[in-house]
């Protein structure tokens, strides 16, 4: 086993590895909390975004693994430097967790600061290629890491006046080296249009579709369900 220091170089297959490495542990994370999640929202009458923050960062904190003591920058919920361990490769990473939290099941809205892609869609009958602010190789002072962003997004419902949490979908984005397999150009890919207004001034977003995503890689989506009394269930899906 040895560091990888030019990050560069790591082939596109480890680069997936690596991410599928990460979903695994954050999918572990979230099924060990388990009804803990449930009974946060249920209990808290704070903001339903701030909540699901608090999750976030509450279950991420028990994600086993080797963390780097540096302070990571960054808008997103949750930011480590760690390293990923494989058979033969050591390699340094900066994760980038968020949470969403939202009435609706299929997708999830994204900030150009949370992914390292470029955004190829079609928007009103016109194409646009948007980049992500994130670097797919993150530079500290020297120091080269492999970017990896992932999403907890938090399906709920509200009911006399407290929240009921349904289900928890767990996404890796694909790295922006990856973006020749995933996104190539405005009629491939797995984008939406974000619930944004240019005409106002508003902030280029962009919304991420489950399925459209599980339909390249399976994996990079993974659900977790909650019933009634709390109880988590829900099995990782290749």
């Amino acid at each position: 086993m040895h560091l990888v220091e030019r990050i560069d170089k790591l082939s596109l297959d480890d680069i997936e590895r690596i991410e599928k490495l990460t979903l695994r542990w954050i999918f572990q994370a979230a099924y060990d909390f388990g009804a803990e999640a449930h009974e946060i929202f249920r209990r808290s009458r704070d903001k339903v975004e701030d909540v699901a923050e608090d999750v976030t960062r509450e279950l991420l904190d028990r994600l086993p693994g080797y963390n780097i003591p540096r302070r990571v920058f960054g808008t997103v919920d949750y930011k480590k430097y760690r390293y990923i361990i494989l058979p033969e490769l050591l390699v340094r990473q900066a994760l980038f967790v968020d949470s969403k939290a939202e009435k609706s099941a299929d997708n999830a809205t994204l900030q150009m600061s949370q992914t390292s892609l470029r955004i190829r869609q079609k928007r009103d009958n016109r194409e646009v290629d948007e980049p992500g602010s994130l670097p797919s190789i993150y530079n500290d002072e020297g120091v080269n890491l492999l970017t990896t962003t992932a999403f907890i997004h938090f399906h709920y419902e509200s009911a006399q006046g407290a929240y009921r949490l349904l289900s928890a979908t767990l996404i890796c984005l694909p790295n922006g080296r990856l973006q020749e397999k995933y996104n190539p150009d405005a009629q491939h890919g797995f984008w939406k249009a974000g619930r944004d207004a240019p005409t106002l001034g508003e902030d280029f977003r962009v919304r991420v579709s489950f399925k459209a995503l599980a339909d390249l890689a399976r994996w990079r989506v993974q659900q977790l369900n909650y019933d009634a009394t709390g109880r988590c269930a829900g099995e990782w899906h290749e």
